[in-house]
């Protein structure tokens, strides 16, 4: 049965045309009743011209409207008496309001409100005199004229509300549709920030501690022969490095789980740990002091996790491109409102080329990954070459005043 009602939807004209063969069958059988060739023939017309119409009139609802009109006035200028295929009339006042334009839902309503009064003219007034009279009082034909011309003012009332429901639930489904859309448009935003969030902490997690790794495989494979013991204490430096880079990888791996198995992976990294960091990079051969200035004070998560990233990236970038003997400088500055963190070097920086990438690790990912960082605690970034030789990053944090 669902099939049969989904099937009968979208094929309405069928529908339409097994009601047009009954409105014709009583259609035929009422004019046989009237008598007479003239009114038979007249009214077999009729109802054959209102069927047709009753079977096309949802697919062309203002040529329905207009023939329709057209054939009930010629009824009432020849004197065609109405038949049961009247009722078709009714049909069409419902298909201009529900379906046709405004102007002919607007003819439809005009010439609904004037069925009554013209019908009661046309086939209840007899001439019993000269001057004309009719059988029924003034106060009878007009509510008798009323009572004819109000079922077609309801039909035309029923076809709008048709339109208005059929515009509303119309509505409904565009502000569905837009809603999905914008819901899948901000999901694949999300999903993107989470990609380049988690893209950045990858680059900064392995860049620096595979660094560090090369760095110490290097000089153990260096000194093996000649000094075992070096080589055995880096060989220790390159097993704790690649166990903190799995710390850190399954706490970043974290996020992507459920909340309840979130909390046993350890916090994000912060100002606190850049002793450990700066330990761990003296440990792999590069010379770095540390210092702090201000107030030290408890720092929001977001701004403690880019000031520990842009640190590791900088000092990473420094091993690969600093050159020999270069030592590095990283300077943290509490002040009221903002807070400031320095990397510096006295190797040969950078390259011309490689800042013109985007970045200094040769394919731009790591400036990109320090401008975003940045970019998303509302500060600043500068990078460069120092006047004295080496290179510099200098980045700025908005804060909140301690006071």
């Amino acid at each position: 049965m669902h099939r049969l009602n989904a099937w009968l939807r979208r094929h309405p004209m069928v529908v339409d045309s097994a009601w047009a063969l009954l409105v014709l069958f009583f259609g035929a059988l009422s004019d046989i009743d009237q008598g007479g060739s003239w009114q038979l023939g007249a009214g077999l017309l009729v109802s054959l011209a209102v069927a047709a119409l009753m079977v096309v009139r949802r697919k062309y609802p203002n040529l329905t409207t207009a023939v329709g009109v057209a054939l009930g006035l010629s009824q009432i200028a020849f004197n065609i008496i109405p038949g049961a295929s009247s009722i078709a009339y009714l049909v069409f006042a419902y298909t201009a309001a529900a379906f046709g334009a405004p102007w002919a839902s607007r003819i439809a309503l005009g010439v609904g409100l004037t069925a009554g009064p013209l019908t009661v003219w046309r086939f209840f007034y007899v001439e019993e005199d000269p001057a004309g009279s009719s059988p029924h009082g003034l106060a009878q034909s007009a509510f008798l004229a009323a009572l004819l011309s109000t079922p077609f003012v309801l039909c035309w009332a029923w076809g709008r509300l048709t339109r208005v429901r059929r515009a509303y639930l119309v509505e409904l489904e565009d502000r569905a549709a837009r809603l999905e859309r914008e819901r899948d448009a901000q999901a694949k935003v999300a999903v993107a920030a989470e990609r380049a969030r988690i893209a950045r902490e990858l680059h900064d997690v392995v860049a620096h501690n595979v660094s560090v790794m090369i760095v110490q495989a290097d000089g153990a494979a260096y000194v093996m022969d000649n000094s075992p013991q070096q080589a055995k204490e880096a060989l220790g430096t390159i097993a704790a490095t690649g166990r903190q880079a799995l710390v850190e990888m399954r706490r970043l791996l974290g996020v992507l789980r459920t909340a309840d198995t979130a909390d046993e992976y350890v916090p994000q990294p912060g100002v606190e740990e850049l002793p450990d960091l700066l330990e761990q990079v003296r440990t792999a051969g590069l010379p770095v002091s540390f210092s702090t200035t201000g107030e030290a004070r408890d720092l929001p998560r977001g701004v403690e996790l880019t000031v520990y990233r842009i640190v590791q990236e900088a000092l990473t970038n420094v091993r690969k491109h600093g050159g020999p003997d270069v030592r590095a400088n990283v300077a943290v500055d509490f002040r009221d409102r903002e807070l400031e963190v320095l990397i510096e070097d006295d190797g040969r920086g950078s390259t011309a080329e490689q800042l013109a990438a985007g970045g200094t690790d040769g394919l731009g990912h790591g400036l990109i990954g320090m401008r975003e960082r940045v970019g998303m605690v509302s500060g600043s970034l500068d990078v460069g070459q120092r006047p004295g030789g080496g290179f510099r990053i200098r980045a700025v944090m908005p804060l909140k005043s301690g006071k």
